[in-house]
């Protein structure tokens, strides 16, 4: 069975369409999220302005644990240069050369003749093998260019030392076999192609991008260009739906988890939609999440439906688990929506083993004493207590818990949201701490914010365990 690589363009195309005016922070969770869910590369979007892009690039490239790292070049030795020095700390990074290959793009964005573009593909190919040995050459708008400079072109690249030649249908107007035997005609009169992996991206012009992958894939291609969220290329959940329900017949492959496939999509929706919220519902399909509420007394079976219909594949183990964090939110409120939903789910589900387990905690605080926090654990069967003073519960908190752990973390964020509106409205915690230089993230929930940064901070202390003591946390 053949393994189709994913390349993940989400990140690059959001930024190219404009539609990602988000945070550096931001653009690093996508990236997380996309390394998580397994595609075999991330790409990202170029340097246009050098500290801020270098930086940017920086930041994905320290993200990404398992996925490569891929980013295109300018048409010049200087970007290949600036390129690499940004990503070069990536696990595996990964130089992009990319050319327009049509006579329009030749004469209007690079204003160069036939001869000179070659000349330009050969030192800059042979200017990024010199820094990394995975090199992709792009041939952007393959299938408007013309036939016999397009063969020379991949010629050129592949004998100056690209591993991958990506063909990309930019105009997305070709029909699933004429797709295919554009593929099949290029093998035939390009013999090179055989020392390299094929590549192929399509626009989905014609809503027709998924089906142009499918018969390029059983022309021979082996690497696909596709996007989890929504864009106007290979839908990524559509493909793996397809190449999941007929690999047998297909004999192809990804390395993407479905298990965790809709869930992610929907965070990624999330981020780069600047809102919470699917289109999600209990009872209905089509109903809007803004609108969406479960009641304090729904049973176990009613909220493991909503948790469903929000993506997530829960063990029996996680699943009671969420619901004993959903009755406990729903003491201290009539409704819970599917965003606070979703906060319990990620909060309460899908973690490590805890070493640390909230009993208790109280909190005496005021204008004229400084706040102290009465703090008591369990860990693993043993009840542990402190008492600390600190500036502010907050603070004073933090510090109990580490005197039980018996230990100082530095702490690198702290952030408060709301989750929903409303005066009732579940808070959620983002706790960072560093430890031996890395940083572990803990989350928590609550109506109380006190709360909500106890249960973050005793999460990340749990996954700093886990790690220390042989397990792999995140």
């Amino acid at each position: 069975m053949r393994e189709i690589e994913i390349c993940d363009v989400t990140l690059k195309e959001l930024d190219v369409l404009k539609k990602l005016p988000h945070t550096f922070r931001q653009r690093i969770e996508i990236a997380k999220l996309l390394d998580r869910l397994g595609v075999t590369v991330v790409e990202a979007t170029g340097i246009e302005d050098l500290k801020p892009d270098s930086l940017r690039i920086k930041s994905i490239a320290s993200s990404l644990k398992n996925s490569i790292l891929a980013v295109p070049v300018s048409l010049s030795e200087e970007s290949v240069e600036t390129t690499y020095a940004a990503m070069k700390e990536a696990k595996h990074p990964r130089l992009q050369v990319v050319a327009g290959l049509s006579p329009a793009r030749m004469e209007y964005v690079y204003h160069q003749k036939q001869p000179k573009m070659l000349e330009t593909v050969k030192a800059v190919v042979s200017k990024a093998r010199e820094l990394t040995e995975d090199v992709e050459f792009v041939a952007e708008d393959a299938t408007r260019a013309e036939r016999t400079f397009l063969y020379e072109a991949i010629k050129t690249a592949v004998d100056s030392g690209v591993g991958i030649i990506t063909i990309y249908d930019r105009a997305g107007n070709m029909l699933p076999d004429e797709f295919f035997e554009f593929i099949e005609t290029l093998k035939k009169e390009v013999p090179e192609l055989s020392k390299v992996r094929l590549g192929i991206a399509c626009d989905n012009t014609l809503h027709l991008a998924s089906s142009c992958a499918l018969k390029a894939m059983e022309a021979g291609a082996d690497i696909l260009k596709a996007a989890a969220y929504a864009l106007n290329t290979v839908s990524l959940s559509s493909i793996t739906d397809i190449l999941s329900e007929k690999s047998d017949l297909l004999q192809l492959h990804t390395s993407v988890e479905t298990t965790s496939l809709k869930r992610i999509i929907e965070q990624i929706k999330w981020i780069a939609e600047g809102s919470g919220g699917s289109k999600l519902s209990v009872g209905s399909e089509e109903a809007d999440s803004d609108s969406m509420e479960l009641s304090a007394n729904e049973d176990m079976a009613s909220v493991m439906k909503a948790v469903e219909r929000l993506g997530y594949d829960l063990s029996d183990e996680d699943k009671d688990m969420v619901f004993k964090a959903f009755t406990e939110i729903a003491k201290s409120k009539d409704v819970i929506t599917i965003r606070e939903l979703d906060a319990i789910v990620a909060s309460a589900a899908l973690q490590v083993p805890p070493t640390y387990t909230l009993v208790s905690y109280v909190i005496n605080s005021g204008n004229l004493i400084k706040a102290s926090s009465h703090m008591t654990l369990d860990k693993k069967g043993t009840v542990l207590d402190s008492i600390c003073l600190g500036d502010g519960p907050i603070d004073a908190s933090f510090k109990a818990i580490e005197a039980i752990a018996g230990r100082h973390f530095e702490l690198y964020d702290f952030e408060i949201q709301s989750i929903a509106e409303g005066h009732e409205a579940m808070g959620e915690t983002i706790v960072k701490l560093l430890s031996d230089g890395k940083i572990y993230s803990g989350r928590g929930i609550s109506t109380d914010v006190i709360g909500s940064g106890i249960r973050a901070y005793i999460n990340a202390l749990n996954k700093i365990v886990y790690e220390e003591e042989g397990g792999a946390a995140e």
